[in-house]
């Protein structure tokens, strides 16, 4: 099966139940529905699995707040973070780099800033927006992050001589994006190729639960064919993060998810 527009799921489905033929999605309220139990199967399919192709690099979002100068911001459509580097270029270099930041738990990070001494010149207190107070290194470049709301990212220093807040332009992150949904006819719903019945399935069974009241055994069946398969398949070229394997034998990488940060 091919990949299929928004206007061909909706028009199989239509078919399957014996409906009136449309040429558009827009064309009765019958085919609206349809298109919007499309889209919330889409969203459902994306949460139960891993999908790798919606893994990419990205940056975070600057705040620019030189109250919080540590702070900065998850995207919007960001759902998973996993490796951070930060540019740590500092003024006398000559040339960009993007070392690790590590992921800290929260509750260690807090201890961690706890030690420091708000009387010396080299750390500032923040003061987050909830009023908790925390202390970070204001000379050097962040080696931490962490974040207590899955929103803002946390890092326990940043180099005042370099920048006055730290910048999202000069992140460097990986993680899961989660892709945009369009009402339109033409509209390709972002999943691979071998997804598609899958997702055709699972509509036709939700649309005849939700709009005729009964249950389609046929397409329930095929969708559990669908899910079997995809559950063997993993990615079709290597990607993830890689950790050494520590002498397993006949195995020289181990491609694993980084859980740092999941808001699936």
């Amino acid at each position: 099966m091919a990949k299929l527009t928004l206007l061909e799921i909706v028009q199989s489905v239509l078919n399957d139940m014996d409906s009136d033929e449309v040429n558009s999605i827009n064309d009765t309220l019958e085919s609206l529905q349809i298109a919007q139990i499309a889209k919330d199967t889409f969203y459902s399919l994306l949460v139960k699995r891993d999908w790798p192709h919606l893994k990419q690099m990205y940056l975070l979002d600057s705040v620019s707040d030189t109250s919080r100068p540590n702070y900065l911001k998850l995207p919007v459509n960001a759902y998973e973070l996993g490796v951070m580097k930060y540019n740590k270029r500092k003024t006398t270099d000559t040339r960009d780099k993007y070392l690790d930041v590590v992921y800290m738990h929260p509750d260690s990070f807090l201890s961690k800033q706890s030690e420091l001494n708000e009387s010396n010149t080299n750390v500032t207190q923040v003061t987050d927006d909830t009023g908790v107070k925390f202390n970070i290194y204001n000379d050097r470049a962040a080696e931490y992050w962490t974040s207590f709301d899955d929103e803002y990212i946390l890092f326990d220093a940043y180099d005042s001589v370099v920048e006055s807040t730290l910048q999202g332009s000069k992140t460097q992150c990986t993680g899961s994006i989660e892709p945009g949904w369009s009402p339109v006819d033409t509209f390709v719903p972002d999943l691979p190729i071998e997804a598609f019945p899958l997702l055709l399935e699972e509509t036709k069974s939700a649309a005849f639960l939700a709009l005729k009241q009964v249950a389609n055994e046929k397409a329930e069946q095929r969708s559990q064919s669908h899910k079997r398969r995809l559950s063997r398949k993993s990615w079709r070229a290597k990607g993830g993060v890689r950790y050494p394997n520590y002498g397993r034998k006949g195995n020289t990488q181990v491609w694993e998810k980084n859980p740092y940060l999941d808001k699936t």
